[in-house]
C-alpha cells in the first residue's frame, strides 16, 4: 500500500516527533546503570563546524580480541537525543555479556526546531539523514583505524538504531550497496556486516527501493500502527520513504536474507520495547544470520493482547498534547 503526493509534508511529521516518541517510551522502562565490570570510554572521532563529535566504547575484560562489534546510532528526530541516553544501558549491558564490542555514537542534529518539519518538503528530512549517515561513516573509519585497541574484527561490524537512528543505519547500508557518492567515505571494499532496525526506514530519490548489491542480513522491529515513522510507504513521484514492511517486501522479493518482527496493533514505542524485551531474537539474528551468514528469510507477527497500547497517536496529535502542557 503506498501512499502519495498529500502524504508528502506528512513524512517530517513523522520523524518530527520521534523526539517526543522517545521520551514517552524511556518513561514507561526502568533505567538500569551499566552492569560492572563493563568499561566505557570515550573518544572524540571527529570535529566539524562547532560540533565536537564524540563515542562511547564499551567492553568487558573477558571480551575475546577480534570480536564482533556493534555501533548504535540513537534517536531523536534528528534534533535530540544522547549516546548515553540510560534506557539504551540495558541493550548495551546484554551485548556486552554476549561478547560483543559496543560504540554508541553521536552525530550531528540535523534539523533544529520542531517548527521546521511542517512543511511540505522532503529537503530538511534528507538533509538531517544525509548529515547523520556521513559522521556514522566517519565514525565507522575510526573504528576501523582503531580495530586493535578496541579489540574488533571490522569484518563483523553490525549497525544498530532506535527510530531516527534506526532511518540512520538503514539509510547507511543502503548508500553504501549502492554505492552512491555518500559512501565514498568508506572503503570501496568494506561492507557493514548487519543491521538492527527499532522502527526505521529508507529514504529514496532513485524510485522503487533497489540495491545494486546484496544488502546486509537485517533485522527490523516495527509496530504496524506507528504513525511517527511509515510502517509502509509514503511515496512522491521518484521519492519515497520505506518503512520496514516495504523494506521487508524488497527483501523477500530478491531473496535477500532478512529477520522482519512485526508487533501488531503497537506504535512507535517499538523503537524502545525490543531492545528490553526481545533480546532473544536479536542475539539469534546476530549468530545466525549474521555470523554463521545463515540465509534465512523470517517473518514474525506477534500481537500481546495484555500489553499497554502507547504511541498510536500521528504525529500531529502527540505535538498538540504537548503544546498543552
Amino acid at each position: 500500500m503506498i501512499h502519495r503526493c498529500s502524504l508528502v509534508g506528512r513524512v517530517l511529521l513523522f520523524t518530527g516527533a520521534i523526539f517526543l516518541a522517545n521520551g514517552y517510551c524511556f518513561s514507561q522502562d526502568t533505567r538500569v546503570p551499566i552492569d560492572r565490570g563493563i568499561k566505557k570510554e570515550t573518544f572524540t572521532y571527529a570535529k566539524k563546524d562547532t560540533s565536537v563529535l564524540q563515542l562511547d566504547v564499551y567492553t568487558h575484560p573477558s571480551t575475546p580480541k577480534n570480536s564482533p562489534c556493534i555501533i548504535f546510532v540513537f534517536g531523536g528526530g534528528f534534533f535530540t537525543g544522547k549516546r548515553d541516553e540510560e534506557y539504551y544501558n540495558k541493550y548495551f549491558n546484554s551485548l556486552v555479556h554476549e561478547k560483543y564490542v559496543v560504540v554508541s555514537i553521536s552525530y550531528r542534529l540535523g534539523i533544529h526546531g520542531m517548527q521546521k518539519l511542517f512543511t511540505s518538503k522532503f529537503k530538511p528530512l534528507r538533509g538531517a539523514i544525509d548529515t547523520a549517515v556521513v559522521d556514522l561513516y566517519d565514525a565507522t573509519n575510526w573504528v576501523i583505524k582503531h580495530r586493535k585497541t578496541i579489540g574488533i574484527d571490522t569484518t563483523k561490524i553490525i549497525l544498530s538504531g532506535s527510530s531516527a537512528g534506526a532511518i540512520v543505519v538503514l539509510q547507511s547500508d543502503f548508500e553504501k550497496r549502492n554505492k552512491t557518492k555518500l559512501s565514498r567515505r568508506l572503503s570501496r571494499d568494506f561492507q557493514y556486516a548487519g543491521v538492527i532496525s527499532f522502527a526505521g526506514a529508507i529514504l529514496s530519490y532513485r524510485g522503487p527501493l533497489r540495491y545494486r548489491e546484496r544488502p546486509a542480513p537485517t533485522l527490523m522491529f516495527h509496530g504496524t500502527h506507528d504513525k511517527m515513522v511509515i510502517y509502509r510507504q509514503v511515496a512522491f513521484f521518484n521519492r519515497s520513504l520505506s518503512g520496514s514492511y516495504s523494506i521487508a517486501k524488497t527483501f523477500r522479493k530478491f531473496r535477500y536474507p532478512y529477520y522482519f518482527y512485526k508487533v501488531r496493533g503497537m506504535g512507535h514505542e517499538i523503537a524502545a520495547y525490543p531492545m528490553h524485551d526481545n533480546f532473544k531474537q536479536i542475539a539469534w539474528f546476530i549468530n545466525e544470520l549474521v555470523l554463521k551468514k545463515k540465509r534465512y528469510q523470517v517473518e514474525e507477527s506477534f500481537n500481546n493482547l495484555d500489553k499497554k497500547r502507547g504511541l498510536i497517536l500521528s504525529a500531529e496529535d502527540i505535538y498538540k498534547e504537548d503544546n498543552k502542557k
